[in-house]
């Protein structure tokens, strides 16, 4: 009798009747189970989730269920209305949307929330000066310090802009790479990792699932990494890393529910919204909290990936020296992925320059009104309002994409290149299932093999001989050509044209 209630065949009735031993899998207690039910339920809870619960059938049967409702890397820009403020204000933005409004409409991406509060005080600032100089003293100046100061800001800014959009494409490369590595394992461990056991095939299914999953959970972990989320009880994470002993696992059952999931209260969310630095949430405040070794869940993945291509040549189910040549260096690269993205996390631009270009921005910005005065009287407030845009909105945006993996509109939709990954390691493996009966599939009809030159089929061509095969080969790139260019895009006419389609179809 198992801790669940279900009665279990014994060992030895299992070789009395022919059966192989089943794979003795330690089982968790009702205790446990309860316990690691209710975390994840009050999980759910917090973030408006539902899961499937275990249960046990009449008949006995324990019917767990495959996956969560959930998904495995929830898409959190997926939004019902396109006009909820808390999705359409934060990001990533997702690529896949598109909007019909003209670009210097859009506000979805812009940077002009984060700009209201900086614009009012520029507002109130021209219009105290500009009222001042109206009505009580002129405090209108030479404009030679606009032209002077101009060019040292626009350098400021030009610096902290190439460097912000240097750091958004690199960790898009990254990302890139990583989705590359995740097909190459992919296909080695479904396509050229084989087991040629017959009592041994189902576990190796089952062991190769469980190594697409750890390529999975590496994406996952390294995204909740670069967002300063060191545990394992997310919802994207937690069901592909249970099984692991890893330092985040344990520190993450000493931490209460309520320090991984915070609601925001309602002037703090407008703070972010509006940009204000003082609104904003310390991204390691869960790093500091930490009372066990966090460890670097990423990097441990990549050590169980490791061990199981370590097993996989051992095993003899990767002979082809090549085959493990792209193993490991797939995993090597998996190791530079994670290295490289840290380094585009943890190097911004160094502070000393980002107080100067924060300031002298500021500094020319304020000092506009007065030098406008004089030349422009009232339209100084609208003149030093849309300057202060133009120049504001550049310091703002190097500021916005300078960390490419955060939670802000223009970052990287880091989720969606999780899902990327997930869907696509499952195509490799659904499709692996059928690779016995490629050449099968090849000997039929419906396989064209000289198309568009010809529509005749592989069994039609077999009946022919060698020689006209060979014909077949020779004419097919001007047959090809002639397809792609008929006579009268070329200049000439149909009728001094000659055509080849005929002989590729006898």
């Amino acid at each position: 009798m198992g801790d669940d209630g279900v009665s279990q065949p014994s060992q030895d009735q299992q070789q009395s009747q022919g059966q192989q031993p089943a794979l003795v899998i330690p089982q968790r207690t009702q205790t446990e189970e309860r316990l690691a039910t209710s975390h994840a339920a009050e999980q759910a809870e917090a973030l408006g989730l539902s899961i499937n619960p275990t249960h046990v059938e009449d008949d006995g049967t324990v019917n767990v269920p495959l996956s969560p409702i959930f998904s495995s890397t929830p898409n959190q820009i997926n939004r019902v209305n396109s006009m909820d403020l808390e999705n359409y204000f934060k990001g990533p933005r997702d690529m896949s949307k598109h909007s019909k409004w003209p670009m210097f409409m859009q506000m979805h991406g812009s940077i002009l929330p984060s700009m209201i509060v900086p614009l009012l005080w520029i507002g109130v600032w021209s219009s105290a000066i500009t009222v001042i100089s109206k009505h009580v003293y002129s405090l209108g100046v030479n404009s030679v310090l606009l032209t002077v100061t101009g060019f040292v800001v626009s350098l400021g800014l030009s610096l902290r802009s190439s460097t912000a959009y240097e750091r958004y494409t690199e960790g898009r490369k990254y990302w890139a790479q990583l989705i590359l590595s995740s097909q190459q394992l992919g296909r080695l461990f479904w396509v050229h990792a084989r087991e040629n056991d017959p009592d041994k095939k189902k576990k190796h299914l089952l062991q190769t699932m469980t190594a697409t999953n750890m390529v999975v959970a590496f994406s996952i972990a390294l995204k909740h990494k670069l967002r300063f989320e060191p545990y394992t009880a997310y919802p994207d994470l937690m069901h592909l890393v249970s099984h692991l002993d890893t330092f985040a696992g344990r520190a993450t059952e000493e931490i209460a529910m309520h320090h991984l999931i915070q609601k925001k209260s309602f002037f703090k969310g407008v703070g972010e919204h509006l940009g204000l630095s003082f609104a904003e949430s310390n991204p390691r405040k869960a790093l500091k909290r930490a009372c066990k070794p966090l460890g670097n869940l990423p990097l441990e993945i990549l050590n169980f990936l490791s061990h199981y291509v370590d097993n996989l040549v051992a095993d003899g189910k990767l002979p082809v020296p090549m085959q493990q040549t792209i193993a490991y260096n797939n995993l090597a690269m998996l190791n530079d992925i994670l290295t490289g993205t840290e380094r585009v996390l943890t190097t911004p631009l160094p502070i000393a320059y980002g107080i100067a270009i924060s300031q002298i921005t500021w500094v020319y910005v304020m000092v506009l009104p007065f030098q406008l005065y004089n030349f422009l009287g009232w339209v100084t407030i609208p003149a030093s309002i849309i300057a202060s845009y133009i120049i504001l909105g550049i310091l703002f945006i190097g500021r916005e994409i300078e960390n490419p993996f955060g939670m802000d509109v223009n970052d990287l939709p880091l989720d969606i290149f999780c899902d990327q990954v997930a869907d696509e390691l499952d195509v490799i493996a659904a499709q692996s299932m059928d690779m016995e009966m490629l050449m099968s599939r090849i000997e039929t009809d419906r396989n064209k093999v000289f198309y568009p030159a010809s529509s005749t089929s592989f069994v039609a061509w077999m009946y022919r001989d060698e020689e006209k095969l060979k014909q077949a080969i020779r004419r097919k790139p001007q047959q090809t050509f002639e397809q792609r260019h008929p006579p009268e895009s070329r200049g000439g006419s149909k009728a001094s044209s000659v055509s080849t389609g005929s002989d590729l179809n006898v």
